[in-house]
């Protein structure tokens, strides 16, 4: 049948950035519509009147926002390269996971450049308690989906991110030393051609700091 899909996003997300990434993994062809989020347009207000964020999925004109619904409900539609184990312990575990890192991680992380002295080093182990959770959950696998990428990988690539972010502001919280499993990993789905496609060009990755630094919480989801 014939379909029609877009995506409206913004470059300097991770959360528009996964959902391309679970496009790319499931080959469906899309239309990308970057949105300006300090001038938003008429169509992402339309499609997203709750939260007036990206991304949003646009499948044959119906509108599909936040990126974990967004990747189930790929998931769910076309069921080539699935993404969520057939395991129902497995596939709940999977989106535990994937909350934990929206939820307490991501919160955390966005804590790091607003502080500084004893709060900054509080922060920091309170990262690291976070991030020895993901590593645990690595032990014995190639992928946090098992022998491939899945949907939690999909969600664990703002880990990606913040290895990148640290190679630029020389803030590296993240260390082979203390995360060895999720430093392979890293390694790992880098060597992806899909995955270099949905990180920020190396040429903008400077602005991608700047721009996070002083976005608001609100930008995407």
């Amino acid at each position: 049948m014939g379909e029609e899909v877009k995506l409206h996003g913004m470059w300097a997300s991770p959360f528009s950035r996964r959902v391309e990434l679970a496009l790319k993994l499931k080959a469906i062809p899309y239309q990308y519509i970057e949105e300006d989020l300090s001038n938003k347009t008429p169509s992402l207000l339309r499609y997203n009147p709750v939260h007036k964020k990206v991304p949003v999925l646009v499948h044959n004109d119906k509108p599909v926002a936040e990126s974990m619904v967004i990747i189930e409900y790929m998931d769910e539609t076309w069921e080539n390269n699935p993404f969520l184990p057939r395991d129902p312990y497995e596939r709940a575990m999977a989106r535990f996971y994937a909350k934990f890192i929206d939820d307490k991680l991501l919160p955390t992380l966005a804590k790091l450049g607003r502080t500084a002295g004893k709060e900054k080093e509080e922060t920091i182990e309170e990262i690291h308690e976070q991030l020895k959770v993901l590593e645990d959950e690595l032990k014995g696998k190639q992928f946090f989906g098992g022998q491939r990428i899945g949907y939690l990988d999909i969600v664990a690539m703002i880990l990606v991110w913040l290895h990148l972010a640290g190679s630029i502001t020389g803030q590296k919280v993240l260390s082979t030393e203390k995360f060895p499993l999720i430093y392979e990993w890293i390694e790992r789905v880098m060597k992806m051609e899909v995955v270099n496609e949905c990180l920020i060009p190396e040429e903008k990755r400077q602005d991608w700091i700047q721009l996070a630094q002083r976005a608001p919480k609100s930008a995407s989801n």
